[in-house]
């Protein structure tokens, strides 16, 4: 056989160092100087011989290293595969250079553009078929990587093996390892901008994580999952959630229940028990806390590693598609809580991903989060915002996610968020807004909301910023919904006075009507406000035990009928006395106690009658859909207030007590006559109350007060809330 073409001393030592920055350009078969040349670099091999597909021998290559690199002329072009041998053993290797690059021209103007909504079809590891034969497509972008390599079982963990093709319009990184599958450990072993070999990195597109400690990427599909949710999504596409019911469950999958001996429930275990219990609660959906994959168990979920990967804590993505899948068929939905403002700088994350600030800003000023002692996305770069937007899509195209709550928006809102003069950096006009944070918050709504109709989108967003929930083309940031956080705050400051207080603090819960309709509202009592050290709800309610359950299910009803959409994080449900524990389930044996099945009852009562009346959601967003009938009466602590629903729907009168005193013949203001019945009593036996109400119904006489032409004589149990329905006679 004719010797090909020597490599320079130069290339020879970056291929077997694990430094050369083309492989391509010199591994797998070429065409030199009328021959066709094979070279390969297999570490450990003595001898490596050239065969057909068929098993064949048709060459043995020459040593030309001892680290193992080989080369030598075939006779023709043809598909091969090489069997390596020493003195130890025998084995095959289908050489990853002989085979072409499976990105497009397409795909890196998308990139390049940060137009390619499709990333994750593209960027990852992914088994398919190429060029007839099975493996994995490993693509990763880091431009300024002087090389880069995928790394796992399948080479020994050594970056010399499958160093990857560079695209140099996009930088990113491609290769097909053929012989891989779906369950292969890996990471990338990037040699960075200035030579210096990095920590192994996770894949920042990878679907599927080793279970903590361990920080590997695993290969898994994420298509084809066996959906029978078509008539949920069909349904969904079709509603209008302003004027949908929306009653959120918050969820902590780890700590809503554990197993035998502590251990985590699974995917499918969470389906068979929350499912049905959030359902039979009558939620309108579970809103999870973070499952992206993270390191540190008490992060919640809000420092996630694996954007794109469902936490292995709970089993493998495919059981994450089922636990979507039953929620959907038992008529509930599912959001997530998603993560865009920040990141870990863990070793095997983004940071500092390919030796330089890629992902986050390089100006700590401006990249490093000084509350969490994370990194920040630099928004403004065009690859950054396609790779989060995509992340979004992801959940819902992959995982029928119904919507995001997207977390620490007024921290990505702002330059100067958390931080002391001099320590941040003015925008290009001279102020404080992140004007590319804005621009990218607006994109990603515009995208999501054309692409996944009846989808939601929910900002927890803090400040006054103007135009949260609006239309981007009205100005807005495009979301569906914003926290109310003014309306929690003030609401549970006024809980927290003891009663015959409260009528100082009266405009706390009267005030947050000034703004009710500015935007679109979600009404969060929320995981936030039962860590660290504040206590359960309940525990914060002053008096004794009767007192601070009543006070409870007062407050939970009146939540329930006040303008906005609703949620309640785990455990409230039922009046939990502790504070949340993320290593300990919930207290469910409390449910054996009265005053806590109580509660439970109350709220589950709570999202049966909401759900049945459209003047209780229907115009939550509107202020035609709201009407204060007893605003300032602060002596007695009463609120009272008429919910409307639009034309053909039933008006619903609300009549809240926070005082331990009945108010017998308090008279309300009525729009119209007749029967108005008692469709709900916190006071009521069966939730624990004391039993005080209007034996089921009150009539209203066409005798004029609060400005409405009929007018009712009612008793207000104490610490009660009660709901009153016309009925058409």
């Amino acid at each position: 056989m004719r010797a090909p073409p020597p490599l320079s001393a130069d290339a020879v030592a970056a291929i077997v160092e694990g430094r050369h920055g083309d492989p391509f350009a010199v591994l797998g078969l070429h065409e030199a100087d009328g021959a066709c040349v094979v070279r390969a670099f297999v570490p450990g091999a003595e001898t490596v011989d050239v065969e057909t597909r068929d098993g064949d021998r048709v060459a043995r290559l020459e040593r030309r290293h001892a680290a193992g690199l080989f080369d030598g002329e075939l006779p023709q072009r043809m598909r091969y595969r090489l069997r390596a041998a020493n003195r130890q053993a025998t084995w095959l290797v289908d050489d990853p250079y002989a085979y072409g690059p499976v990105l497009g021209e397409l795909d890196d103007w998308l990139i390049g553009e940060g137009a390619h909504a499709g990333l994750y079809d593209r960027l990852g590891a992914h088994a398919i078929v190429h060029e007839d034969t099975a493996g994995v497509h490993f693509a990763v972008w880091a431009p300024h990587a002087q090389r880069v390599s995928v790394v796992g079982d399948f080479n020994a963990w050594d970056g010399r093996c499958h160093t990857m093709r560079k695209r140099l319009n996009t930088g990113v990184w491609e290769i097909f390892v053929p012989g891989c599958g779906e369950g292969t450990l890996y990471k990338y072993e990037v040699l960075g901008a200035d030579g210096t070999l990095l920590p192994l990195k996770a894949d920042p597109v990878g679907f599927g994580a080793e279970l903590r400690p361990s920080t590997a990427s695993v290969v898994r599909r994420t298509v084809d999952f066996p959906w029978s949710d078509g008539e949920w999504m069909a349904a969904r596409a079709a509603t209008e959630p302003r004027r949908a019911p929306v009653a959120i469950y918050e969820v902590h999958l780890g700590s809503w229940r554990r197993g035998d001996g502590g251990r985590w429930l699974t995917y499918d275990e969470l389906a068979d028990a929350l499912v049905p219990y959030a359902v039979g609660m009558g939620f309108t959906h579970l809103e999870l806390m973070p499952v992206n994959e993270h390191p540190l168990d008490a992060s919640w979920g809000y420092q996630p590693i694996g954007l794109f990967a469902p936490t292995r804590r709970f089993g493998e993505p495919a059981a994450f598609a089922r636990f979507v899948d039953r929620c959907h068929r038992a008529g509930l939905g599912v959001l997530l809580d998603w993560v865009p403002a920040h990141f870990p700088v863990d070793p095997h994350g983004l940071a500092h991903f390919d030796g330089t600030a890629l992902y986050e800003h390089a100006d700590p000023r401006q990249g490093f989060h000084p509350d969490w002692n994370t990194a920040i996305f630099n928004f403004g770069r065009n690859e950054v915002a396609n790779y989060l937007i995509a992340n979004a899509l992801f959940w819902l195209d992959r995982y029928h996610i119904d919507g995001l709550r997207v977390d620490a928006v007024a921290s990505m809102l702002y330059l100067d968020y958390s931080r002391e003069a001099g320590e941040w950096v003015p925008n290009r006009e001279g102020g404080n807004q992140n004007l590319e944070a804005i621009a990218f918050l607006r994109r990603l709504n515009e995208i999501v909301y054309a692409r996944h109709p009846g989808a939601v989108m929910i900002a927890e967003e803090s400040t006054a910023w103007p135009g949260v929930s609006q239309p981007t083309y009205a100005g807005g940031l495009g979301f569906g919904f914003k926290w109310n956080m003014g309306w929690m705050h003030d609401t549970l400051q006024y809980l927290q006075q003891v009663p015959v207080h409260r009528r100082w603090h009266h405009d706390r819960v009267t005030f947050g009507l000034l703004y009710a309709f500015a935007e679109n509202f979600v009404l969060p009592l929320s995981h936030d406000e039962v860590v660290h050290g504040k206590g359960s709800l309940l525990a914060r309610i002053p008096g004794d035990a009767w007192q601070q359950f009543a006070t409870l299910r007062a407050y939970y009803a009146f939540m329930w009928a006040y303008p906005g959409k609703k949620l309640l994080f785990m455990g409230q449900e039922f009046a939990q006395g502790r504070e949340w524990d993320f290593e300990a389930g919930l207290d469910w044996p409390l449910l054996d106690i009265g005053w806590h099945r109580g509660v439970q009852a109350l709220l589950r009562d709570c999202n049966r009658s909401y759900r049945a009346q459209p003047a209780l959601f229907a115009r939550d967003c509107e202020a035609d859909g709201f009407r204060w009938i007893a605003v300032d009466d602060r002596s007695n602590s009463v609120f009272a207030w008429l919910r409307s629903g639009g034309d053909g729907t039933e008006p619903v009168a609300v009549v809240a007590n926070f005082t331990p005193v009945p108010r017998d013949g308090y008279r309300i203001g009525l729009p119209l006559p007749g029967r108005w019945r008692e469709i709900l009593n916190t006071d009521a036996a069966e939730y624990g109350g004391s039993g005080q109400g209007n034996a089921g119904c009150v009539v209203a006489e066409p005798r004029p007060s609060h400005g409405f032409p009929c007018s009712a004589s009612i008793t207000a149990p104490p610490l009660g809330t009660l709901w009153l329905v016309h009925e058409d006679e």
